[in-house]
This record gives C-alpha cells, structure tokens and sequence, in this order.
C-alpha cells in the first residue's frame, strides 16, 4: 500500500500554522505588558500577580505529557484546532473576568491549550516536508518566538493603555478563535510521510520509556533545557539590569531590548535553519554542530554584556549573544524530529516541553532573583553564560550518539 501525500499545500500549512504560532506567543506574553494595569484594577499584591503567570507554565508544562499520548494517537489536526480553540476562548475569557479567580483560571486554561498545539504541530510539519528541508521549515515556525513575544508585549502595551487590560485580552484572544475553522480542516499528512517508505515501518512502543533510552533525545532536551535557563533569565531580568547598571528608564530598557529580542531573533533563527539545513547535507552531525558552535561563540559574548560598563557595548553584545543563542531554535528541534520515530514524535515534544521548562525558565528567573539579593545582579547574571556555556557541552555531547540513533529511524 502506497503511502499518500498531504493534498493540502505544505506552504499554506505552514503559513497557516505559523500564523497561530505567532498567537501562541501573543497570548502568552500580553499578560505581562498588562501586568500594572492588573496589579493597580484589582489591587493585588506582586506575589499574586506572579502567580498568574505561575499557573499557566505550571499548567502548560504539567499538561504537556497527557496532549503528546493524545497527539500519538488521535487526529492531529484536531488536536491542533481544539487547541487553539481553547487557549483563545481562555484569552477571551480573561478580557471578561470578573475578578482575580476567574482570571487566574481563564490564564491557567491557556495552559491547556497551548501545550496541545505545542506538542503536535513540530510533528505535523515534519510530515509536510521532506527530511533535507526541515532545519529550514521549523525555523520559520519558530519565528514566533521572538515575533509573537514582541507584538505580545506591544499590542498589550498599547491596547492596555488606551483601551484598558480587559480590552487587551478581548482583541488578542478573538484571531485565534477565527482561524480555529481552518486549522480544523487542514488534511491530517500520513505519519512518517516524508520519511519511511512503503515496508520500512517497524512497531514501536509506545511510551514514555522509550524517549529516555533514546541518548539524543536526552542529551538534546538537556542543551535545550540549559539555553531555555539562560534565555528566560535573561528576557526577565536585563531591562531590569538596563535600568540599574545604566541608569535608562523602564520605557526605554523595555523598548531596546525588545527591539534587539526581535532583530537577533529573526536573523539567528533564519540563519540557524539555513546554515543547519547546508552542514546536515554534509555530516549527521550538522545541526548539533551549528547549535554547539553557537552556543561556545555567545558564552563569552554574553558574559562581556553584563560586566562592560558602557551602555552601547553592553547592547551590541547583547545582540550578538541573542544572535548565536537563536541559531539553535531549528537545528534542535529539528533533531527531536529526527532521532524520534512518528508514532511517538508527539509524546517526544511533550517530554521535551516538560523538561526545558522545568528545568529552564520555570526555576532561572526566580534563581536569579535570589542571587541578586546576595551577590548584586550583575554578579547573579553571569550564571546565565555558564548556562550557555553548558549547552554547548550538551550539543556536542549528543553528536557522540545522533549518527547511531538517526539511522535507526530511517531503517
């Protein structure tokens, strides 16, 4: 029996499911530009207000395992849809809270949503393209990272401002809930289209289990759990480091930081993918390679940004190590695909968003606070380059193992 490939256009999936992706983040970062809005409404105390975005990374991370089984086993494209369907609702539902709990509930169900888009759509798009295309695909996809963060921070911004933080939360949630109809009707691809053949597929277990003897995959979520540590410590922390170190306002710490966030991002996750895609022609290890390489080249970079004293060093710096930590976001992830069979790819994801998460941003920010208080923040940021500095260690690590365990899964 002949495998068949997807009818719907792998350029309009892609454009499609970018185009959520860039929601994803929206929704997810527009509570933190609204945050004074909220704080100064509801008359909150700063522990409560963290403790909404607590439980969305908390939900998102526990809620990831349960959606990467489902998305092993269900329609995909469901999943995706009804994803999306529920983290807009949620969105929605914030603009029209009543009070705290109901708006720690509806962030909470955010959670839910995303971690089932989350875990799916890699997977889907793996099986839109070929193998040889893919560092390059799902760097496109992850373009809303850096993107969808900064439109997060200045539609909330703005809208928050003139219109109100209800508001803000209305407008952001209801695009999403419109393009749920057109994810939904997307053609389901065949899993493994694009890369076994007809008599190529073996049985593969189907649990958990599996992942963790899979040394790439470990070796992988652990540089991705170390870059995700120093990523998150630093988007929270340097326009704070900008406010005290060179004494700039929180406007203008806030606006060149995020201007940097979305330049380096845009140019290192491009370059990543493509640069990935040229030396994976070459050698098996060639997305590990890119990764490690970037990761060794921003470690003193970044660690040059924090101790200069001078604010134009400090920012152009801070550019170049931003630059080299994005160069990872296809090449990686494009691993995960690779050395994971389809029927588990799914369930991979999940274990990786649980992980990077829990040992990553859910634990650096509140870490470097600490340190902060006992050693002075620039002092505390210097463990986020030894973080980097880890992930490199990691990326190389893996390319002991990627050849081996790759060439499993084109048997």
């Amino acid at each position: 029996m002949t495998r068949q490939q997807p009818t719907t256009s792998p350029r309009f999936a892609l454009a499609l499911l970018l185009a959520v992706n860039l929601l994803n983040y929206i929704d997810r970062q527009v509570l933190y530009a609204v945050f004074p809005l909220i704080k100064a409404d509801l008359n909150l105390s700063d522990t409560a207000l963290g403790l909404l975005g607590s439980a969305f990374m908390v939900c998102y991370m526990v809620a990831a395992p349960l959606m990467g089984w489902m998305g092993d086993r269900w329609n995909r494209v469901r999943l995706a849809a009804g994803g999306l369907a529920i983290w807009s609702i949620a969105t929605v539902g914030a603009g029209v809270a009543i009070g705290y709990r109901t708006l720690l509930a509806a962030r909470t169900a955010v959670g839910i949503g995303e971690a089932s888009f989350g875990t799916v759509s890699p997977g889907l798009l793996a099986d839109y393209f070929p193998r040889e295309r893919r560092g390059r695909i799902l760097s496109y996809f992850y373009l809303a990272i850096p993107v969808g963060s900064a439109l997060g921070y200045l539609l909330g911004g703005l809208i928050g401002q003139h219109l109100g933080w209800k508001t803000a939360f209305l407008l952001v949630g209801v695009p999403g809930i419109m393009l749920a109809l057109p994810v939904w009707f997307l053609n389901e691809p065949v899993r493994g289209a694009t890369t076994t053949t007809p008599g190529t597929a073996t049985f593969v277990e189907r649990n958990y289990a599996v992942l963790f003897t899979n040394h790439s995959f470990v070796t992988n979520t652990l540089a991705m759990a170390a870059m995700t540590f120093a990523l998150g410590g630093l988007a929270q922390w340097l326009p704070t480091f900008l406010c005290r170190m060179h004494n700039l306002d929180v406007a203008k710490a806030n606006t060149l930081f995020g201007g940097i966030t979305v330049l380096a991002g845009i140019t290192g996750t491009l370059g990543g993918g493509w640069l990935g895609d040229r030396c994976q022609s070459r050698t098996p290890k060639g997305y590990l390679l890119v990764s490690g390489w970037g990761f060794l080249l921003g470690t003193p970079v970044a660690a040059y940004a924090i101790l200069t004293p001078s604010l134009t060093s400090c920012l152009a710096a801070t550019f170049c190590a931003e630059f080299f930590l994005f160069l990872n976001t296809g090449p990686l992830n494009t691993v995960i695909v690779n050395v994971t069979p389809h029927p588990i790819r799914a369930m991979a994801f999940a274990v990786n968003i649980f992980f990077i998460h829990a040992l990553g941003d859910a634990v650096s920010p509140t870490l470097l606070g600490w340190l902060s208080d006992r050693w002075g923040l620039r002092n505390a940021l210097l463990v986020t380059p030894a973080a980097i500095a880890l992930a490199a260690g990691f990326c190389f690590l893996c390319t002991r193992f990627i050849t081996t365990d790759t060439s499993r899964i084109e048997d």
